[in-house]
């Protein structure tokens, strides 16, 4: 594909940082399909895409966390003309105290975060393996780097993904092709509204979306987002139990 428009697609293409991350692929003139429950969202930020440089913008209504998976990847690869680049970039953060309480949005939140997105990790892996290149990008989270009580369920749902990309890193890397996962810490964006946003450690969707672009091109298998997360979460992974629980976080 040297030198022809990458052919993206995009979960969750409404969230902030994916479509902060769209807008660097258009400017640099790739053909984006745009997948997301939100039908009217979606053919807006198509819309913006094009003007700031995409070849293409195609809108896909559909709910990524109860869809299939590998008959819907198929489909949209073939609209798009073939398949350079996949990002996976939804999921929710839900509520700790009120998953403890409730079992069901529990299963809820694993079923979006962790097992709908294998669904997508394996069709796109079966089609990279096919044609021998091709990227998946991931979007996790630091918060599965160890588990706290202020958000464990969401962590684990993050682990278990952050391990399963690697494992495809690891059976794409003979044939060429990439998986990576990018691990934000704290981004400003309608997912983190109701959390106090002051200090050095919060970062935009534009900062992120740099980054995955970046991993895009080159990288992985596991991106912090900033890189400066990567040594905070050393700290706190390798954290002496007695000490680790005094704190609150």
């Amino acid at each position: 594909m040297s030198g022809a428009a990458q052919r993206i697609i995009i979960l969750g293409a409404a969230s902030a940082i994916a479509e902060a991350t769209a807008r660097l692929w258009a400017a640099r003139g790739a053909r984006l399909l745009l997948v997301g429950r939100n039908d009217v969202r979606l053919k807006t930020i198509a819309a913006d895409l094009i003007v700031r440089g995409a070849a293409q913008a195609i809108v896909w209504p559909l709910d990524c966390a109860t869809a299939d998976a590998s008959g819907e990847l198929e489909r949209m690869a073939q609209s798009l003309g073939g398949l350079d680049i996949l990002l996976l970039a939804y999921g929710v953060l839900g509520d700790q105290a009120a998953l403890e309480r409730d079992p069901g949005e529990t299963a809820r939140l694993i079923q979006t975060n962790f097992t709908s997105a294998v669904g997508w990790c394996l069709a796109a892996t079966a089609i990279f393996e096919r044609q021998r290149f091709g990227a998946l990008l991931v979007i996790g989270s630091v918060a599965g780097d160890r588990g706290r009580k202020s958000n464990f369920i969401y962590g684990a749902s993050k682990c278990g993904l952050e391990c399963f990309v690697e494992g495809i890193a690891h059976k794409l890397a003979p044939v060429g092709a990439r998986a990576a996962v990018i691990k934000p810490g704290y981004v400003d964006t309608p997912m983190t509204a109701s959390m106090t946003k002051t200090g050095p450690l919060w970062a935009v969707p534009d900062h992120v979306a740099a980054i995955i672009v970046r991993t895009g091109d080159k990288g992985g298998p596991v991106v912090y987002a900033p890189g400066f997360w990567r040594f905070i979460m050393l700290v706190i992974r390798y954290m002496p139990v007695a000490v680790f629980n005094k704190l609150n976080i």
